[in-house]
């Protein structure tokens, strides 16, 4: 008699279609958790060496029109964030001593695209959430199923042997075992990318404290050169009357 296997592709192979079908949903989900992994690990890598070149372009600037020149060639949220201050300055120059009211409404700008920028960042890692939380009761769904399968298999054949119901049993758990394998993973890695993103946040939320910076510093010198021109007018206009 032929030794029966317990490799865990000899169980897969031998386990029925619903137990089957369940074992290779929970494979493609540790598969896509991985994938996952690899491609927003590439993509946060790549966003913060983009910020921190960004934010010593925005440190060194001394206006807002110098950061938006030398953030144009990094790109990305620092650029976007520039633009938007700026855009919002060109349109705010027919309100006259408005200075507080601009700031206002540059913070608000910049705070919208703050955010999205976040809810970039956590882009996909929603599915990993997920798979963490879904996996254990695919699998535990998996391994009822196979032990009810194999409990009737033992009543239709009226067989009470253990060598009878032992491999449909260890096919099932086998289910159990991957929704493990998937959920585990998923978790841990959710959280990595969840600390990964909060940094790149923490560096997007400083990005917007220097545009903010820049904008005040502008603001400063145009109120500066408003008083100058005031004072030299009303020299003007006294020696005039003398």
């Amino acid at each position: 008699m032929t030794p029966i296997s317990f490799s865990p592709w000899e169980m897969f192979l031998n386990a029925g279609p619903v137990v089957r079908c369940v074992m290779t949903l929970l494979a493609v989900a540790s598969l896509l958790t991985w994938t996952i992994l690899i491609a927003k690990s590439v993509e946060l890598l790549r966003i913060r060496l983009q910020l921190n070149r960004a934010e010593r372009a925005l440190a060194n600037a001394g206006t807002l029109d110098l950061g938006e020149e030398w953030t144009r060639e990094h790109g990305g949220i620092a650029h976007r964030l520039v633009m938007a201050a700026e855009a919002e300055r060109r349109q705010s120059h027919d309100i006259p001593d408005d200075r507080e009211g601009l700031k206002e409404r540059i913070v608000l700008h910049l705070e919208r695209l703050e955010a999205a920028e976040g809810r970039r960042l956590m882009g996909g890692t929603g599915l990993l959430a997920t798979i963490g939380a879904t996996s254990p009761f695919i699998g535990l769904f998996g391994t009822v199923w196979g032990i009810m399968t194999s409990f009737t298999g033992i009543a239709a054949s009226k067989a009470t042997s253990l060598a009878v119901v032992a491999p449909g049993i260890a096919e099932a758990l086998l289910a159990t075992a991957l929704g493990l394998v998937a959920a585990i993973p998923a978790v841990v890695i959710y959280n990595h990318l969840a600390r990964q993103s909060a940094a790149c946040r923490a560096q997007v939320a400083d990005l917007t404290a220097l545009v903010m910076r820049l904008v005040s510093r502008d603001l400063g010198r145009m109120q500066a050169l408003t008083a100058s021109g005031q004072v030299v007018r009303l020299g003007a206009s006294r020696m005039a009357g003398e």
